[in-house]
């Protein structure tokens, strides 16, 4: 009898297992790789500017239309490129990107419509914010009265040199001003996600008065930390925001991880270590096989070796723009993109096998849908080959 009993629980218990492995199976089949398509600015004032409501609205249908018919699943659309919104804001003006000059009023919300379609389509959007950069010149001559911009000019929240006019990222002020209008996105909009570009510092000496000023009031730490650590206070805040709307928030740093702490202040060893930063990294990895000095496996897998919690994502970002250019920061490899015509693909089948993928994205819209040569048309046709499912 005990025999019978003992043997009546292997059964039942292997029927549980397996039931749990199917069910297991079946949750696995619905996950779908992230499919990430850039639309910048750039592609927003080629199909929008000086267009009437109609013809806008046709362009951006035929946009997500093109989107969709490739498979893309995720929009990531630049809604703020210089302190301004493509979107009635109560903090930014509407942007000179689609209107004849900053602060004039477009036809209709631009980002209203694009949730629109990219739902009915089963996109996902995500709402790109370049957080501190004002203008890339030092002329204030089109910042409009109503720009937050506009009355810090004279202050310590902006900075003006020859290489544009930025936000001080360590004022209390702009960081207030980027938080209070990324909540307004996430309080008003079906937005998916906020995103965040590789703009960061803009120079290492905007921010002097108030290192000196912490360091005073505080433990020391070297100039460059502070940097770290004022752009943390921010990513982690906005983090925490996201969550409070349960939506993503992610970050496309700069490819060449050096140059994330030498540059522009972007601290993507503790983004990749904790949960508490981003939910996905978007490594703008834009070398070639055949770079000589980043080649693009050896970067890859850079990468994933920064990614230590499991809550954390990669979607590695892929340079479609440079297919039939010569890249001559590539030295030997500097014909790569011109004399092959599968990089994207091979590159797209690379990263499927590291650890924390969570899909690839592809910058940007303009580089796939516009009237392209032979070869980038073939390229394109070989990215199709693994974008079938």
């Amino acid at each position: 009898m005990n025999n019978k009993i003992l043997i009546l629980f292997i059964i039942l218990l292997l029927v549980y297992l397996i039931s749990i492995q199917s069910n297991n199976n079946k949750e696995r089949s619905v996950v779908k790789e992230k499919r990430v398509v850039f639309i910048s600015y750039i592609e927003l004032s080629e199909y929008l500017k000086n267009k009437n409501e109609q013809e806008a609205k046709k362009n951006i249908d035929e946009m997500i239309n093109n989107i969709n018919k490739f498979k893309f699943n995720v929009v990531v659309l630049q809604v703020r490129s210089f302190s301004d919104s493509i979107y009635e804001s109560k903090y930014y003006p509407w942007s000179k990107v689609i209107c004849d000059k900053e602060g004039d009023k477009y036809s209709f919300d631009v980002l209203d419509y694009f949730i629109k379609k990219t739902h009915q389509n089963n996109i996902e959007l995500h709402a790109w914010i370049n957080p501190y950069r004002v203008r890339t010149t030092n002329s204030i001559d089109d910042i409009s009265k109503i720009n937050p911009a506009y009355k810090m000019i004279n202050s310590n929240d902006i900075n003006i040199s020859d290489n544009g006019i930025y936000y001080n990222p360590a004022s209390i002020k702009v960081q207030k001003l980027i938080k209070d209008g990324i909540e307004e996105i996430l309080s008003n909009y079906e937005v998916d996600g906020i995103f965040f570009d590789d703009y960061f510092y803009p120079n290492l000496e905007i921010d002097y008065e108030n290192y000196k000023e912490y360091i005073n009031n505080n433990k020391y730490i070297s100039i460059e930390n502070y940097h770290l650590l004022m752009v943390n206070n921010l990513v982690k805040d906005v983090h925490s925001l996201t969550k409070k709307y349960n939506k993503l928030f992610g970050i496309s740093p700069e490819g060449n991880i050096e140059n994330n702490y030498s540059k522009n202040q972007a601290d993507v060893y503790n983004w990749g270590k904790s949960d508490i930063y981003v939910d996905y990294l978007m490594p703008q990895i834009y070398y070639g096989f055949l770079n000589e000095t980043s080649p693009f496996y050896e970067v890859l897998l850079r990468w994933e070796n920064i990614v230590k919690n499991s809550n954390v994502k990669i979607i590695p970002a892929l340079a479609f723009y440079k297919i039939d250019k010569e890249d001559i920061y590539a030295k030997k490899g500097r014909l790569e993109w011109i004399e092959n015509d599968d990089i994207i693909m091979r590159q797209v089948l690379l990263s499927r096998n590291i650890g924390h993928y969570d899909g690839f994205a592809i910058y940007r819209y303009d580089s796939l849908f516009r009237e392209n040569s032979e070869h980038v048309n073939k390229e394109i046709n070989n990215l199709k080959k693994v974008m079938k499912d």
